[in-house]
């Protein structure tokens, strides 16, 4: 039977469920942030209730937390946990060595912190974030707000020696006024169309005083799970051959409201 869920839920969907399917009873996880994380939260609500699993939380955004809460999911610190079993979180984009650019939502910095303590990264993400060569999606940057505009200046003059093909920064805007973190700061978003070589930018950002983290995330992800509209979903892990799941979507579209 068609469901109903339109083609990009349906690939969200898809890649949510198979991504969980590797969640097992006593991990502690890593909940990343973004539309199809949101899908992911409540694949996973609906996994613990159903097999009555106990898990531990760690939301990489005020958001996800209180989602996962609001479902039913223990959420706490990354402080109050050591080491995590797995993160799950989407991606902006991926290349073939499994480096990413991440931060639409602007939580970047979390997921990068809640990553780095985790044992496996899993992406979740669709076709369309598979490209050849990182930069088609906007780079972005967080800064604090003291100083932001001599920040830039500095950040403008690392990109002047990087090898990328533009170089247009902008203020991340939200409603009527500047976009804010979870953490109070500001995010620049760097149109640069291709990143020649992401060790060497991901380097030069991280030196730039009054950055405080960078959407490039390099050597974490582990596997990438890319949902499709059909229900079928490829798991690729780096050094083995991809595999393929299909997901029920009537499952899917009887998941618990966000």
């Amino acid at each position: 039977m068609p469901h109903s869920l339109s083609p990009a839920d349906a690939g969200k969907a898809a890649a949510a469920m198979a991504s969980v399917a590797q969640v097992t009873d006593g991990m502690v996880l890593g909940l990343g942030t973004g539309s199809t994380a949101v899908w992911m939260v409540r694949a996973l609500a609906h996994k613990v209730a159903e097999e009555d699993l106990t898990l531990t939380c760690v939301a990489t955004s005020d958001r996800t937390a209180a989602l996962a809460t609001h479902l039913g999911l223990m959420v706490v610190d990354l402080d109050d946990v050591g080491r995590l079993d797995l993160t799950i979180d989407g991606a902006d984009e991926f290349d073939p060595q499994f480096r990413l650019i991440k931060g639409g939502g602007g939580a970047h910095l979390r997921e990068k912190l809640v990553a780095a303590q985790s044992d496996r990264m899993v992406v979740i993400t669709d076709p369309s974030k598979d490209v050849a060569t990182l930069g088609a999606f906007p780079l972005p940057i967080e800064v604090i707000q003291m100083g932001h505009r001599a920040t830039m200046d500095r950040i403008s003059a690392e990109l002047a020696a990087a090898d990328v093909n533009e170089r247009t920064m902008q203020l991340r805007q939200a409603g009527y006024g500047r976009f804010e973190t979870d953490e109070g700061n500001y995010v620049v978003d760097v149109s640069l169309a291709r990143i020649g070589d992401p060790e060497a930018l991901a380097m030069a950002l991280s030196d730039v005083p009054g950055v405080v983290e960078h959407g490039l995330f390099l050597g974490l992800a582990d596997s990438i799970v890319i949902g499709h509209p059909d229900g079928r979903a490829e798991t690729r892990t780096l050094g083995q051959d991809p595999e393929w799941t299909i997901v029920d979507m009537a499952a899917a579209e009887a998941l618990p409201n966000a």
